[in-house]
């Protein structure tokens, strides 16, 4: 188990959901609770546009390192987080928007810090309650953020995918899947290479599953024109067979 582990059920107790973190400033909302299996809809995906939406990446000059320190494009630091000694060597960026910095953590978080003032406006716990009685080994975001209007998206490898209100840290809705590749965000639907080895089809509505299906090599997945391609293998983007 984490070494990290214990000094977050700490401050768990001292500082639960929806209430300010004793150590941290800012917001912190729970870790959601996933004792319960993906609810599966095994149905079609419907409205598929024709091509991906096209997203404005603004310029981010920010950067974090392994130990969850958060540095302007000066070096200084705007952000330090909880280190932890077991973590996934991956390069990760954080990304902006309307002034404010976004970041997925190596101990499950995702923080929003307001860099000129350096406050955390909130942190949101991305990774499964299992998880904190060991069991995974890893809880890092090592998947890319994606921005969406009001809301963001952030995947984790302990076994969580969440829809998080931008603007306050409150989770829309969480769901059990893991993962640790880039994943596709459209309208409706999001499409996620999972920790399980599958690619998943995933209603951005309420977090509910249209489908799955397995994969014989993982990788990120790529949308284009209603097929999802994922390395060598392609797939119906609104039922989920090969092509």
């Amino acid at each position: 188990m984490r070494k990290f582990a214990l000094f977050c059920c700490c401050v768990f107790a001292l500082g639960a959901c929806d209430k300010h973190d004793p150590i941290l400033p800012g917001v912190r909302t729970a870790i959601f609770d996933s004792s319960d299996d993906v609810n599966m809809l095994n149905t079609s995906v419907p409205d598929l546009p024709d091509a991906a939406p096209v997203r404005v990446v603004k310029k981010c000059e920010f950067t974090i390192d392994g130990t969850n320190t958060i540095r302007d494009g000066n070096n200084n630091k705007i952000f330090v987080g909880f280190p932890s000694s077991n973590y996934i060597d991956i390069k990760t960026y954080p990304v902006c928007d309307d002034n404010y910095v976004y970041a997925g953590l190596n101990t499950g978080n995702v923080v929003k810090i307001a860099p000129k003032s350096r406050r955390v406006m909130w942190m949101a716990d991305v990774y499964a309650e299992s998880n904190m009685m060991g069991g995974a080994a890893n809880v890092d975001i090592v998947a890319p953020i994606v921005l969406d209007g009001e809301y963001l998206y952030a995947g984790g490898v302990g076994n969580a995918f969440c829809k998080i209100k931008s603007s306050n840290g409150s989770k829309k809705w969480c769901n059990s899947i893991g993962t640790r590749f880039p994943f596709v965000v459209l309208k409706n639907v999001a499409y996620i290479t999972g920790m399980d080895d599958a690619l998943y089809a995933v209603r951005l509505t309420d977090g509910a599953v249209y489908w799955k299906t397995k994969l014989k090599n993982v990788a990120a997945p790529k949308y284009d024109n209603t097929r999802i391609i994922v390395g060598r293998e392609t797939f119906d983007a609104s039922n989920g067979q090969k092509l």
